[in-house]
């Protein structure tokens, strides 16, 4: 599995995405939904996921709060000296878990709102903030596999309306090897580029949109 970025950079992620959070709330009024959703707008949460060194290990929780303030345009009045959270808070808790979500898997935070809005990961605080991480990032690709039961190849084709036949014939890969990915019978993380470079051609993506993050 690739990381979405090197681990070195995972406890400062972790606890600036936390602090950033609960200061947003706790310090400057915002809701988490509200705050959470000018995160994912203003292109710091894109970079963020991305493993950029500047935002990742070069700010801390509130200079990426006021970042992601002064992105979307937003006034705000800087709280002189800002007392640092405890890390108790669910808020906290719930950014600190979603970063190392997103640095486990390597999704985007976009996609992994998708399935798990941040209100509902406030709401799993009880009892997950209690239990080892690895729990939390079990329930999380269980939510994964709930809301995208298709795999990436069934899915892609899909959404152009292509059939598996049709797929055979403008790749060259056999249907049979297509049935199997698509079921996973067989890993299309393992298949060779012989397999993936001609499937991402027909259906006009790169490989890594092929590849399942969540097995």
């Amino acid at each position: 599995m690739t990381n979405a970025y090197d681990r070195a950079y995972l406890l400062h992620a972790r606890q600036s995405l936390g602090r950033m959070l609960d200061f947003s709330c706790h310090a400057l009024g915002h809701s988490a939904r509200g705050f959470w959703d000018l995160f994912l707008a203003s292109g710091v949460a894109a970079s963020f996921g991305e493993g950029d060194a500047h935002f990742i290990a070069g700010m801390s929780g509130y200079e990426l709060a006021y970042e992601v303030l002064e992105r979307c345009g937003v006034k705000f009045s800087r709280v002189v000296d800002p007392s640092p959270p405890d890390g108790k808070s669910p808020e906290f808790w719930a950014a600190w878990s979603v970063a190392h979500y997103q640095w486990f898997r390597g999704l985007s935070f976009a996609r992994i709102d998708a399935f798990a809005p941040i209100d509902d990961i406030v709401a799993m605080y009880h009892p997950y903030h209690e239990m080892d991480i690895s729990r939390f990032c079990d329930e999380m690709d269980r939510l994964y596999r709930l809301k995208y039961p298709e795999r990436n190849l069934q899915r892609i084709r899909r959404s152009i309306n292509l059939s598996q036949r049709e797929l055979s014939e403008r790749s060259g890969v056999s249907i049979r090897t297509i049935q199997e990915l698509e079921q996973g019978r067989k890993d299309i993380n393992r298949a060779g580029i012989d397999t993936l470079m001609p499937l991402a051609a027909a259906l006009s993506v790169d490989v890594e949109s092929l590849v399942e993050r969540v097995v």
